[in-house]
């Protein structure tokens, strides 16, 4: 394994003469580093971050050897997983029986999710991931290159993995591809949508009240990047005002764009959990732990009584005061519940929650000799992995077709195609309507106790779960979140 430290401590170094040069590149690439202390001391202490930030300028050159990647794929993922066993341990307090994830453990730990949902191998799941982070640049200067004519824009997974514009007009544009994380993806242009997508988001907030309006139910309303419509989700039983479509001709009428109307068979809801009884007693903890996102909080509320269960998303700060972000709509004064079943109370801070927003902020447990908070949330079902948020995305960079996960108190850990990027849930959740600013998810899984979920895409901090729509049996259609663009002034993002 010498090889690794020497390439680890150097610098960017274009000529890949030999093999095990490759594969070794290629596994720092996908986020390992061999990190034992001994060796990093007597080369600096190198850290994994540091050399995977190096070793990012090989990517190009190992991009470009082709098939002598396919050949040394394999024996890059088995030297991989060996170097993972060999970590540096974490100088904060995290709940016994915790792994924290690496980032390639992270990775392929969504990927195994992407392959199993799309039939395709790990490997292949593997570098569509990577694609799909390295093709957000590409897709936000497309954004701009095309913004008279941007109608939308999706990412597409069959038959293979592809990204489609949406523009207006007929003027053609020719095809265009990149190379990202390894992979050729196809970028296609299609033409013919009537009006733009801004164009579409305004007439959804111009025209929103008169269409909640003529529906007994009020609808969900988002915009599809696919088809450049806007689509309108009514109640089953509100379905029969669009005999011989009425409603959608009326509607296309009043907004002057193109109108789709789809039958949602349940309304929305906010996923806050009454508590099972088990959770009423709860013994306080020994010794102050971080508090995770991704784990269980408690509160009662007052107007009526009954305590519910939710959801904490994502480690947040103001420079001065450490904090959790979770849902609005759960109570304030919460209790954070560890796998052992301690707890400890989360101060109430604030809680933001009108059109755009459901964010509540509660202050971590702090002490005297306590560093920062570690900026993790738990990233499986069974809380025995974590993750650190190394960076976020904002809502204008997301795509629909977007691979994401999140990790809810009552559903656990799945992942999922981002559905509408630009949605207005419906009914009365956002203290009236709810504006076209978040992002609905296709499931798979979502149940209440889920508010204020992280999601996230690897490392990566998307935004906080706040409701779903479910099918007549109880399964989830989809969920939509907030996005982390919306945090309330003063507060960002942990991370590292």
């Amino acid at each position: 394994m010498a090889f690794l430290f020497t390439i680890a401590a150097t610098g960017c170094d274009s000529r890949l003469g030999q093999d095990r040069d490759i594969v070794a590149c290629y596994a720092i690439f996908r986020g390992v580093a061999f990190a034992r202390k001994d060796v990093l001391a007597s080369r600096g202490r190198v850290g994994l971050g540091d050399a995977a930030a190096r070793l990012r300028c090989y990517f190009n050159t190992v991009a470009e050897v082709g098939p002598r990647m396919t050949r040394l794929r394999k024996r890059a993922i088995q030297i991989a997983t060996l170097i993972v066993a060999a970590t540096v341990t974490p100088a904060h307090a995290a709940e016994p029986g915790v792994h924290l994830q690496l980032p390639i453990e992270a990775a392929m730990q969504d990927a195994g999710e992407y392959a199993r949902l799309f039939s395709v191998s790990l490997d292949e799941a593997m570098h569509r991931l990577r694609a799909q982070a390295a093709t957000i640049p590409v897709t936000d200067a497309l954004r701009t290159e095309f913004a008279d004519r941007f109608a939308g824009i999706a990412v597409e997974h069959s038959p293979g993995y592809r990204i489609t514009v949406l523009l207006t007009g007929s003027d053609p544009v020719a095809d265009r591809s990149v190379i990202a994380g390894g992979l050729v993806v196809p970028i296609l242009f299609r033409t013919g949508a009537v009006v733009t997508r801004d164009v579409l988001l305004d007439r959804i907030r111009t025209h929103q009240a008169d269409i909640r309006a003529a529906l007994p139910h009020p609808p969900g309303i988002g915009v599809d990047q696919r088809t450049g419509e806007m689509m309108i989700m009514v109640a089953t039983a509100d379905l029969a005002l669009d005999r011989d479509g009425a409603l959608t001709k009326r509607f296309a009428t009043m907004t002057g764009v193109p109108v789709r109307i789809v039958a949602v068979d349940a309304s929305a809801a906010e996923m806050a959990m009454p508590a099972p009884a088990q959770d009423e007693v709860i013994a306080p903890v020994a010794a102050l732990l971080d508090v995770l996102g991704g784990g269980r909080v408690v509160g009662t509320d007052p107007r009526d009584g009954k305590r519910y269960v939710c959801t904490t998303g994502f480690v947040v700060s103001n420079g001065g005061q450490d904090a959790v972000a979770t849902a609005a709509h759960c109570p304030d004064d919460l209790r954070y519940v560890d796998r052992g079943r301690g707890d400890r109370a989360l101060g109430y801070v604030g809680q933001w929650g009108w059109g755009y927003q459901d964010v509540q902020i509660n202050r971590v447990p702090d002490a005297a000799d306590r560093v920062p908070p570690l900026p993790a949330f738990y990233a499986d079902t069974a809380k025995h992995q974590a993750r650190t948020v190394a960076t976020w995305r904002n809502r204008t960079s997301t795509r629909a077709g977007d691979f994401v996960c999140h990790r809810g108190e009552r559903t656990g850990y799945s992942c999922a195609p981002v559905a509408m990027v630009d949605f207005a849930p419906a009914g009365d959740l956002c203290g009236g309507a709810c504006l076209p600013t978040w992002v609905a998810v296709e499931g798979p899984t979502c149940k209440s106790g889920d508010s204020g979920a992280p999601v996230f895409e690897g490392q990566v901090a998307l935004g906080l779960v706040k409701g779903g729509t479910y099918r007549p049996d109880g399964s989830c259609l989809f969920y939509y979140y907030m996005s982390t663009d919306y945090l309330p002034p003063g507060w960002t993002l942990a991370y590292r």
